[in-house]
């Protein structure tokens, strides 16, 4: 027994978060002193969720991981009734034209958030005491895909898509690594397809999103705006940018950049090189995780390490796709670096899992 948490996986995080709270107030300062009167409003916020979160990641560090396995029907259960709740007129607080939040002012929680990680503890259990039954399409996958499927609707209702592509394309690998046939992934991906095409033909929204992406400056002012001024904060960053606090769409040229678009200020103020930083972090925040995954010997912690990095790495691939062009805008926050007290505690619990399991390799 190792006994001793993986501490490069750990100072990483770490580091990577911190460096992430100095970026967010050179990234909300000039808004922040504009509309609250107070330039360190979304550093002293992110401070406080950073010590709370860190907290929480080391508590759950600390706890046997067979108990989320033995909870894992009671934690799916809490998200299932908070998913439902947050759709509630009254209950649910919409932000950004999604009804996905429970809050008071400006402080907020996002239930879709804690339902990722509620799934894939749960798909991580049913994987591990289903290895034979998981080759059988209707007895083995299909009951799985029922609850998966089940949890992506209540996250559409918000609606919140970015959020529901992630969560299920985490699973769907997660099923992948169990044994599930290449075929039936085919045709999950045929239907797929047709489904996302049938969303985005129902959500107005959604449309202008994919016409803004395929030409921006169709609505330059519009749909749109935020991938202009995103490329517009990319592109002139060059090797080692404009440096810290140097960042000119902050200046209310891209709205709220501490939040979806972080990634855009880090490329402006430290250019290549702000980009080399991220991209180094979650690399080897991906390697680390990958290895204790496949050195572990019980098939839960597997799953579950497998399933929790890649819901990060997920999340990272899309956010930075949609800020550079790649893909039309999503939505989703940044790992780690965006402002925000849940999308950063998810991921510290993610880590604090992954570390609990590292212990025992």
């Amino acid at each position: 027994m190792k006994n001793k948490i993986d501490r490069v996986l750990l100072i990483s995080v770490i580091l990577m978060s911190i460096f992430g709270i100095i970026m967010i107030y050179s990234s909300s300062s000039i808004w922040a002193e504009y509309k609250f009167n107070d330039p360190f409003r979304y550093l002293k916020f992110q401070s406080i969720f950073f010590i709370i979160c860190t907290i929480i990641m080391l508590i759950i560090s600390k706890i046997d991981v067979k108990i989320f396995k033995e909870k894992s029907n009671s934690i799916l259960l809490i998200c299932f009734i908070l998913l439902a709740l947050v759709l509630i007129p009254g209950i649910g607080v919409i932000r950004n034209g999604s009804r996905s939040w429970f809050g008071v002012g400006s402080l907020g929680i996002q239930p879709s958030e804690f339902a990722k990680v509620g799934l894939i503890i749960f798909v991580a259990k049913y994987l591990s005491n289903n290895q034979r039954d998981i080759k059988k399409i209707v007895s083995g996958v299909f009951p799985i895909l029922f609850i998966i499927g089940v949890f992506f609707l209540l996250i559409m209702l918000e609606p919140d898509f970015g959020t529901g592509i992630i969560m299920v394309s985490t699973l769907v690998v997660m099923l992948f690594i169990s044994g599930v046939r290449l075929s039936f992934f085919m045709n999950v991906g045929v239907v797929g397809l047709i489904g996302i095409t049938a969303l985005i033909a129902v959500a107005p929204y959604r449309l202008a999103r994919i016409v803004s992406f395929l030409n921006p400056w169709s609505d330059p002012l519009g749909s749109g705006f935020q991938i202009i001024q995103s490329l517009y904060a990319i592109g002139p960053g060059g090797l080692l940018g404009f440096g810290f606090g140097n960042s000119i769409q902050k200046h209310f040229y891209l709205p709220e950049p501490q939040t979806d678009f972080i990634f855009s200020i880090i490329s402006e103020e430290f250019g290549f090189l702000g980009v080399l930083i991220v991209t180094s972090f979650f690399l080897l925040i991906f390697y680390r995780s990958l290895k204790i995954a496949l050195k572990t010997t019980d098939l839960f912690s597997k799953y579950l390490v497998f399933g929790l990095i890649f819901g990060i790495m997920f999340q990272a691939s899309l956010n930075l796709a949609v800020v550079v062009g790649l893909i039309p805008v999503t939505g989703v926050t940044l790992p780690f670096l965006s402002y925000g007290g849940s999308s950063l505690l998810v991921s510290m619990i993610s880590i604090g899992m992954i570390l609990n399991v590292s212990k025992n390799i």
